[in-house]
């Protein structure tokens, strides 16, 4: 019984199983008109980070939405401005592709070095995306800061952004792979994994305004 009990290791591991499957849902469905991903993204992040600070006071349905609503309109110029960006990444790196396959001489170098320089832009556009949502879920600033600390903290933590890519690509093939209905949980559970060791390093780059007014009043 003890093995089965809520407080066992084995309890703890299905009832965060669960509430990946159902945050998963919750996320996919807000997500659904496409131009919401980045607010549902957000509502994600905020009650996995709870979740693994140990803090929900209330339920998850209920700090999903509070997140969803509150963090609406930076969460969507955020992700409306990546996809743009996305999309002209994309489109750049079709055209440079195919420009570099029909070049020749020294015509082929260059757009090689264009090619190369793309392939660095896209690692910092899917770094920014790996942190940017966690970040507006965890802490207020402009939609300029989130973005440039998004890049600055996952290069910093290089470490923690491949150990993000990993859980994303072993999640990936998981569902192309090896067991296609594991995208019922697919985005709810990378998002538990991945904030059990997020939420250190935003809790580290992250600060209370308060406390630092009574510090600067001390000294």
């Amino acid at each position: 019984m003890n093995f089965l009990s809520y407080d066992s290791k084995f309890g703890q591991f299905f009832t965060k199983f669960f509430e990946g499957c159902y945050l998963n849902l919750l996320w996919f469905i807000c997500s659904l008109p496409i131009f919401t991903l980045g607010a549902a993204s957000t509502a994600l992040y905020y009650v996995t980070l709870k979740v693994a600070r140990g803090e929900e006071s209330s339920s998850i349905t209920r700090m999903f939405f509070r997140s969803f609503k509150e963090n609406f309109r930076q969460a969507t110029v955020l992700w409306l401005i990546l996809l743009a960006v996305g999309l002209l990444l994309a489109g750049d790196g079709y055209v440079l592709y195919h420009l570099r396959a029909s070049a020749a001489g020294a015509l082929a170098v260059f757009w090689t070095l264009m090619l190369a320089l793309l392939i660095v832009a896209a690692i910092a556009y899917v770094i920014v995306l790996f942190y940017v949502f966690p970040l507006v879920a965890s802490v207020s600033n402009t939609n300029f800061a989130m973005l440039k600390f998004s890049l600055l903290i996952g290069l910093r933590y290089l470490f923690c952004t491949i150990l993000i890519f990993g859980v994303y690509f072993a999640m990936l093939v998981v569902i192309v792979r090896l067991f296609s209905p594991a995208v019922i949980f697919g985005q709810g559970m990378c998002a538990m994994i991945i904030s059990h060791f997020l939420y250190r390093i935003i809790d580290q780059c992250s600060y209370e305004p308060e406390e630092a007014e009574e510090g600067g009043d001390g000294t």
